[in-house]
């Protein structure tokens, strides 16, 4: 039986490239479903959702009283882990949100902004291989503290925990609809279905080539790749770091687990304890095939070697050691610091979202936050006073651009 590879920090080079996302495959898969509901609405939701998802009522819309009946299932324990992550998810995305201003910057101009929500957003939760009531958590509440009026959530499957948790929420809307057909509907709008300014949310390849090509027509999250975690480390107890490495390689076969460590027997231990702790994970089968073709330990020189390559690989999630460390980190979707810090407490309870940038694209963006469902307005009010001590430089460089009309709009206002 394969083992984790153990390399060394010049081989990094090919570890960390990833490999390309087969999107242009499952992009000519979804385009004619993406142009079907374009055309037929709900008659062609309806269908894919048959065909797909299983439905079996009349229409993709969960009723209220469905929902309802779903919560009353759910467990004591259950309730209460849903009430413990949502008061830290609240309190974390009222963090997040950018606020109002107004200053006088100069004499007679006031500049500020003025936040506002958008009208409607459409939350994807996944419910696959695994159900995420979690990720329901992560997009609907920060939207609520965004002050978004219209929340909507799709999901595939009837699942008790999804729909339970969208009525404990008090979610206006909910859908059972998953795939291309699900984005289309949000991106297009039905009779059934209202039409998303934002989409967010994990999805499989054909949720995300849906994504992809719609992004002009609806604003998005970002474009979601395989899960991926980065460890950097010096010592430590190898029981942990194995068991964050195959938390993150349970998700999905096509995951990646990298441990950068300055010690080589940290390492071998980490190897051993990977292959102890497959023995008895129920998710065995996917980790396993994760942790041999996707996974690795890297032996790096130093600590600023590791946290270079970090940046380098710009990890969804990176696990460092101590505070010190993360003045140096530039490109992360998120960082868990010290041993007390797992991923999975990020991904279920601690608050930051878990929607966030894979495959490189934390070099551009953070995680999912209750900033992505706001609008930001600028707002400016000038006096007489004030539009005079900046007119030489408007009809300066209007003129210099050719816009002869934009100098004599202002201009205008002083004319005797």
């Amino acid at each position: 039986m394969a083992t984790i590879r153990i390399l060394e920090a010049a081989q990094a080079g090919r570890l960390l490239k990833r490999k390309a996302a087969r999107l242009e495959e499952a992009e000519g898969i979804v385009r004619p479903i993406l142009e079907d509901v374009r055309k037929r609405g709900d008659k062609a939701l309806l269908e894919y959702a048959r065909k797909f998802d299983g439905l079996e009522r009349k229409s993709v819309a969960v009723p209220a009283a469905e929902r309802e009946a779903a919560s009353k299932r759910l467990s004591k324990d259950f309730r209460k882990a849903v009430k413990t992550a949502s008061a830290n998810i609240r309190a974390f995305a009222k963090m997040q949100l950018p606020q109002e201003r107004s200053e006088v910057v100069a004499p007679g101009i006031r500049l500020g902004q003025v936040v506002r929500p958008l009208d409607t957003v459409a939350a994807y939760i996944p419910s696959g291989r695994y159900p995420l009531p979690s990720t329901l958590l992560m997009t609907a509440i920060p939207a609520q503290v965004a002050g978004v009026p219209n929340i909507c959530a799709a999901t595939p499957r009837v699942v008790d925990e999804i729909f339970g948790t969208a009525h404990l929420l008090g979610l206006p809307h909910l859908f059972q609809m998953g795939g291309a057909h699900a984005i289309a509907a949000f991106a297009f709008g039905t009779k059934t279905v209202p039409r998303a300014d934002r989409i967010v949310g994990p999805g499989n390849i054909y949720v995300a080539a849906a994504k992809k090509i719609l992004a002009g027509e609806v604003g998005i999250d970002f474009i979601a790749g395989p899960t991926e975690i980065l460890l950097i480390a010096e010592d430590g107890d190898p029981r942990l770091f194995a068991a964050d490495m195959l938390a993150q390689a349970e998700h999905d076969t096509d995951a990646s687990a990298i441990l950068l460590t300055t010690s080589r027997s940290l390492a071998e231990a980490v190897s051993a304890e990977i292959e102890k702790q497959l023995e008895t994970l129920p998710t065995a089968a996917t980790a396993r095939v994760a942790i041999d073709k996707n996974s690795a330990i890297l032996i790096v020189d130093s600590i600023d070697q590791a946290v270079e390559l970090s940046n380098e690989f710009a990890p969804e999630h990176l696990s460092i050691p101590h505070r010190s460390l993360l003045k140096k980190i530039r490109h992360a979707g998120s960082v868990f610091i010290g041993t007390y810090s797992p991923e999975a407490g990020g991904d279920y309870a601690s608050g930051p979202n878990h929607v966030l940038p894979t495959n490189g694209a934390a070099r551009q963006r953070g995680g999912l936050s209750a900033a992505d469902f706001v609008k930001v307005i600028s707002v400016q009010e000038l006096s007489r006073d004030g539009l005079r001590s900046i007119l030489p430089a408007v009809s300066t460089l209007a003129r210099a651009e050719g816009l002869e009309a934009h100098a004599r709009s202002a201009e205008v206002r002083f004319d005797a």
